[in-house]
């Protein structure tokens, strides 16, 4: 990066790439190749060994994902990134890349559905328990830890409650233990730093506002390199003792020469090269494209949800509002804590005549799209009374406090006054 600088509207146009040294071209090109000519076979064996790094084969790295990572890692503050193929997949890999078959994990209940459901069957399938515990009560992360709590999991501003997570307070608990915070900041790019606070990784559904555009689908790891994974070898012996799937590489000590980024590089060489998650260099480009424009876009989609919420409040039709600026007491003073410039794009709010009127509502709007996705650029809506089927769907939906009148707004960039408009003649349909 040419221009060194810790401000985020400069770091997404310049991190990772200036422009091509051939031709000039500024836009980050499309690498779409799947291997890489090794300069000679001493090239080739120490690529393989980590001696040095470079491009070996695009299922494990490829030079436009490349750029992405770079610009992520730069943005969140960490060391590296991984670029995966979707959020759900990076946050298999943040677990799997430190639990095995008999540890645990403690997470947060406030997840999203499709989190939820990887974490309390596939990898309960997997053989690693994820235990549930309240986020309110930081100290409930401590009750749950044992001799096998290989790492705590926790998302920035979950859907539906919105209850800013107590990062810095998990992650002290965290680092007496030896047990890292893995935060899913998916909600609150910009807005949220969860470096600053103590997490020692991030993981983002790049789909959401970072791509911003509801183009592409993608997700990020980034490892904050803030976390001494050699002083704490018995708690975590998956980056300390020998990995028999790499050459019986003891990864603190293989990439040393490196810097500090273990877990990583762990993450791509181990598990990235056999579960085969890559990301298409093509969806790298296009959320490179709307990475650019993230803190313009951030800044309004939390303008426009503000005003929205303060909106909704004074609606007869609707009996509670969710949204941080609406919070009171210890959850609105983390919101404020934790968040800065903004409280994100999601804002949902419960109908009084319950799930019908939910139906109604959804049915009857215009300008808002019905559609399964946050932090598109449009303003979507979706009411999970309508869309749950499956028993533990529902029973996510009760731990994290979802009535059947619920609706969940990810509110776009449109003018304030035609998003206010749409949802006015949607609630007089009801």
């Amino acid at each position: 990066m040419a221009v060194e600088t810790n401000r985020p509207e400069t770091i997404v146009l310049h991190a990772g790439w200036r422009a091509d040294p051939t031709t000039g071209a500024v836009a980050p090109p499309i690498f779409q190749t799947t291997s890489y000519q090794f300069h000679d076979t001493e090239h080739a064996a120490n690529l393989f060994a980590l001696k040095e790094l470079g491009h070996i084969y695009t299922r494990i790295g490829n030079p436009t994902n490349d750029i992405l990572e770079q610009r992520l890692a730069a943005l969140e503050g960490g060391v590296a990134a991984l670029a995966l193929s979707s959020g759900q997949a990076a946050s298999a890999f943040a677990l799997q890349n430190l639990a095995r078959v008999g540890d645990n994990v403690v997470s947060s209940t406030d997840l999203y559905g499709g989190t939820w459901n990887l974490f309390a069957n596939t990898l309960r399938d997997q053989g690693i328990e994820v235990r549930f515990v309240d986020p309110s009560d930081p100290e409930a992360f401590r009750r749950a830890t044992d001799d096998r709590t290989r790492a705590y999991y926790a998302e920035t501003l979950p859907n539906p409650k919105l209850a800013v997570f107590p990062i810095a307070e998990v992650a002290a608990i965290g680092r007496e233990f030896g047990i890292p915070l893995i935060v899913d900041n998916t909600a609150a790019p910009i807005l949220a730093r969860p470096f600053d606070h103590g997490a020692a990784v991030v993981v983002y559904s790049t789909t959401k506002y970072i791509g911003g555009h509801g183009a592409a689908i993608g997700g990020a790891i980034i490892d904050g390199g803030n976390f001494d994974w050699e002083k704490h070898a018995e708690r975590q012996p998956a980056l300390n003792t020998p990995d028999p799937s790499y050459h019986g590489a003891v990864w603190t000590q293989a990439v040393k020469p490196i810097g500090p980024v273990a877990y990583i590089i762990k993450a791509r060489t181990t598990l990235l090269r056999d579960l085969g998650s890559a990301p298409s260099p093509f969806n790298s480009f296009i959320t490179l494209l709307g990475l650019e424009t993230l803190p313009l876009r951030i800044e309004r989609h939390s303008q426009n949800a503000s005003a929205v919420a303060a909106w909704l409040t004074k609606r007869p039709e609707i009996t509670k509002v969710i949204h941080p600026s609406q919070q009171t007491g210890e959850t609105r003073a983390r919101a404020d804590k934790y968040l800065k410039g903004g409280y994100g794009g999601l804002v949902g709010f419960e109908l009084a005549a319950g799930a019908e009127a939910g139906r109604k509502f959804i049915d009857a709007l215009k300008l808002f799209y019905h559609v399964a996705n946050i932090g598109d650029a449009r303003s979507l809506a979706i009411h999970p009374a309508s869309t749950t089927h499956s028993q533990l769907a529902e029973e996510a939906q009760i731990a994290t406090g979802v009535s059947p009148g619920y609706v969940r707004l990810a509110v776009g960039l449109e003018h304030i006054d035609d998003i206010l408009a749409d949802l006015d003649q949607a609630l007089r349909a009801i």
